[in-house]
Order: C-alpha cells, then sequence, then structure tokens
C-alpha cells in the first residue's frame, strides 16, 4: 500500500529543497519518530527511512536515540546484554 500525504507547494519551497529532497527527509523524520515511540520496529523504520537497518541504527545514534528498549530494572538488563556480548564475541 501506497499512502501520499499532500504537502503544500509553499511549506516545500520554504525549506529550500527539491520535492525529493524533502519527501526523503520527511519520510527519515516520520522512521524516526514512530520508531522512537515505538509503532514501528527498526527494521520498518528502516525500510520507511530507505536505510538499512545498520544505516538506521547509526542514524538514530546521531539524533541521540538509544536503541535499547528497556521495562524494569533497567540497569541489570543492560549488564545482561553486555554480558551476553562479551560471551558471543568471544565464542
Amino acid at each position: 500500500m501506497n499512502l501520499n500525504i499532500s504537502i503544500p507547494d509553499s511549506v516545500v519551497l520554504s525549506t529550500r529543497q527539491s520535492s525529493v529532497q524533502f519527501e526523503t527527509e520527511a519520510k527519515i523524520a516520520i522512521a524516526i519518530k514512530f520508531y522512537r515511540d515505538e509503532k514501528l520496529s527498526l527494521g520498518q523504520a528502516a525500510e520507511l527511512a530507505g536505510f538499512s537497518e545498520f544505516d538506521f541504527l547509526k542514524l538514530l545514534g546521531q539524533y541521540g536515540i538509544s536503541v535499547f528498549r528497556y521495562e524494569g530494572d533497567e540497569e541489570s538488563e543492560l549488564q545482561n546484554d553486555a554480558d551476553l556480548a562479551v560471551r558471543y564475541a568471544n565464542g
């Protein structure tokens, strides 16, 4: 399904971008917001933005958005994740 959103020409022109540049930036902004609000998964948000998951992760980092989502005792969950990463890296 494709969704068309009507943006007034005056809004696009005020950004001093081409319509293609505006559309690209708008998709990225929507993807970041919906990912941050947990409405899209990482893969879905990356697809919407036109990025690979790895590149979208880097983009999130540039915007200071954490890719870690914790509930409850965040510190112990983070430590468990770090321990698992070390074990995985060491084989």
